[in-house]
């Protein structure tokens, strides 16, 4: 599989390199004790001290994503509900480095790995608050500020539903016979072709590698923006399904102010779809952990 992976880095940036460049750019850093915390698709991200965060990009592609949150972000401050990493340091691209990076305030918190559905459920409302408030963001302050306007073209179900026959295809051993039973069954069933338009600022990427919670399992932190796009909500509130138990979906689409047939509808593929290429990445990279989590957040969203 080596080699032509959606998630294989163009260039890479170890520790010590990252001291180098924050040192060089920002002395005020250089003591502080620099570690790798780890990367996304697109960034290599590292810990400064205990209160930073520096994302560097490893992909041509995060180049732009990064000029986009550098302007976008601060923006943003007014709309959040919950704690999300704030840019603060402006890295410029060098002759040894030819790209752009970001240092944040740092926000803690554990990934939400194995969460009881109790626990889960406790922040129906603290996120249907948030993405409530993330969407009334003005959709032309931000396409002023260069984010792109639904590149993933979300609304298009049959071309998605294609792809997830694709991956599935490719984890299918990975997976128990009732666990890709169920979702060939729920790809099946999925008849409709493409939903009506909609646009809203989405975060673009909410799944449990972006997301924080405190040592009571309460999300307390969204992380990686780096997919900042305008297009359906449905992309974000795909959380109802992949995030939250079925009995809590209720008040949190209540608490969010509604959403149509056609948005739950479009929020329950990708809350399968997302989930379905982290599992393909964990099954690349042998972790178990992001492998199981994946297929748990699959097999929720498709429970009722």
């Amino acid at each position: 599989m080596g080699g032509t992976n959606v998630w294989d880095a163009e260039w890479e940036v170890n520790e010590e390199q990252a001291r180098t460049l924050i040192g060089r750019q920002f002395p005020q850093l250089s003591s502080k004790q620099v570690k790798r915390l780890g990367w996304g698709w697109d960034n290599t991200v590292f810990l400064i001290g205990d209160e930073y965060v520096f994302r560097f990009p490893r992909r041509s592609i995060a180049v732009g994503s990064i000029h986009i949150e550098g302007k976008l972000l601060p923006k943003l401050e007014a709309y959040m509900t919950i704690p999300y990493p704030k840019p603060l340091f402006y890295g410029e691209a060098s002759d040894e480095y030819r790209a752009p990076f970001l240092g944040y305030a740092y926000v803690p918190g554990d990934f939400p790995i194995g969460l009881t559905e109790e626990r889960r459920a406790l922040s129906a409302e603290t996120l249907a608050k948030f993405l409530r408030r993330l969407h009334e963001f003005p959709v032309q302050a931000a396409l002023k500020c260069g984010v792109q306007q639904d590149h993933r073209n979300l609304t298009d179900i049959a071309s998605r539903k294609v792809k997830l026959e694709g991956f599935l295809s490719k984890v299918v051993e990975h997976l128990s016979p009732e666990e890709s039973g169920v979702i060939e069954a729920y790809i099946s069933r999925l008849q409709k072709d493409r939903v009506e338009a909609v646009n809203a600022l989405l975060h673009g990427d909410l799944h449990f590698k972006n997301m924080l919670v405190n040592e009571n399992g309460i999300v307390s932190g969204i992380i990686d923006w780096g997919d900042l796009n305008v297009g359906h909500p449905a992309c974000d509130l795909s959380v109802a399904y992949s995030f939250l138990p079925p009995y809590a979906r209720g008040v949190f689409f209540e608490t969010y102010g509604g959403a149509d047939e056609e948005t739950k509808l479009l929020a329950r593929l990708i809350a399968v779809y997302i989930p379905i290429l982290i599992l393909m990445q964990a099954v690349d990279d042998g972790n178990e952990a992001i492998a199981a989590e994946a297929k748990s957040n699959i097999m929720r969203a498709l429970s009722d």
